[in-house]
């Protein structure tokens, strides 16, 4: 089974968005975990330790990572939806934001 990763960059500021609430779920909306970023940007843990091949959607609540730095965004969330192919991959789903605007890849 694949596993996840994340990292958010406020390109704003230059620096890990630290505080970033992140919930992981199936494309048909049941939730498989949740995590928030750490001071380098990263969750820990945010869903299962493992994911079966499948599709899946990142829910990163960048709206409340703004408003609690007391900054107007322009998108309450970001929704990233992604496929695992390979049950035995690794999956790394960076993110870049600003308040109006973001960037996302498949990392390594």
């Amino acid at each position: 089974m694949g596993t996840l990763s994340t990292h958010v960059l406020d390109t704003s500021l230059g620096k890990p968005a630290e505080g970033v609430a992140i919930s992981l779920e199936t494309l048909a909306g049941a939730a498989l975990g949740s995590g928030t970023t750490d001071a380098d940007g990263r969750a820990a843990t945010i869903g299962p330790e493992r994911l079966e091949a499948g599709d899946y959607r990142l829910v990163f609540a960048s709206g409340d990572y703004f408003a609690a730095n007391g900054t107007t965004a322009f998108y309450p969330e970001i929704a990233i939806a992604f496929s695992v192919f390979d049950a035995n991959d690794h999956y790394h789903v960076p993110v870049l934001l600003n308040p109006f605007g973001y960037s996302t890849y498949r990392g390594s």
